[in-house]
């Protein structure tokens, strides 16, 4: 990886800058999920973690970036933070009041976990604390990424990918492609991690798309 590394590194800050770019874009992904609850009228039938933990995991690759003092990731985060939030308040407003604890529960939880690991950046060894964090948000990553697929059961139940984020998962395909080069450009073996887990992930999504519609079939009717 290092000899790809210093041969890319001409091109460092053009790919850093496309990479911010491209998850500035992926953020705007979201769109798409909040207006199918908006015609749905309901948040009833998705999940609230990849708004709410969003929010959390990109305080958290914020400060990574921070460590790493790099800038593309900073900046990148710093309008992720925003536009996540922005999302966040979006849902909560189509929850039904009946699903409002849930929500408040993971918000919550998020919240005190996030508090806890910007706590531990503080307390621990600076000379690891940038490798540690780094494996800690990648683990936490791929958990947030993975989570569509704990739903796979009643996906093949019901023969249909309703309820998966297509434009979402699509986006970060692409988006990941890119910190994938630019954390090879960096030679920094948990970028590198966290995005090709990160794209093999979506990946596995993706195929469900070709494999069922997104739309349930209505059920037959039987013959009287």
């Amino acid at each position: 990886m290092e000899a790809i590394s210093e041969a890319l590194q001409p091109y460092k800050e053009q790919v850093g800058m496309a990479a911010g770019i491209l998850t500035v874009g992926q953020m705007f992904s979201g769109c798409f999920v909040c207006s199918d609850i908006r015609k749905k009228g309901t948040t009833d039938g998705f999940s609230a973690m990849p708004f709410v933990g969003g929010c959390g995991l990109t305080v958290l690759f914020l400060q990574h970036g921070m460590l790493m003092n790099d800038s593309a990731m900073t900046n990148a985060n710093l309008v992720g933070l925003t536009i996540s939030l922005a999302y966040a308040i979006f849902f909560l407003l189509y929850t039904p009041p009946t699903g409002r604890s849930s929500y408040w529960r993971q918000v919550g939880g998020t919240a005190l976990f996030t508090i806890t690991l910007l706590g531990y950046v503080k307390v621990e060894n600076p000379s690891v604390v940038e490798d540690r964090f780094g494996m800690i948000i990648t683990v936490l990553m791929l958990a947030l990424i993975g989570q569509p697929l704990f739903g796979l059961p009643d996906i093949i139940r019901r023969k249909s990918t309703e309820g998966l984020p297509f434009a979402m998962i699509l986006s970060g395909t692409i988006v990941g492609l890119s910190w994938l080069l630019y954390g090879v450009i960096l030679n920094n073996v948990f970028v590198v991690c966290q995005n090709l887990a990160a794209v093999t992930l979506s990946g596995i999504q993706l195929a469900l798309f070709a494999i069922y519609p997104s739309k349930a079939a209505p059920p037959s009717k039987k013959r009287e």
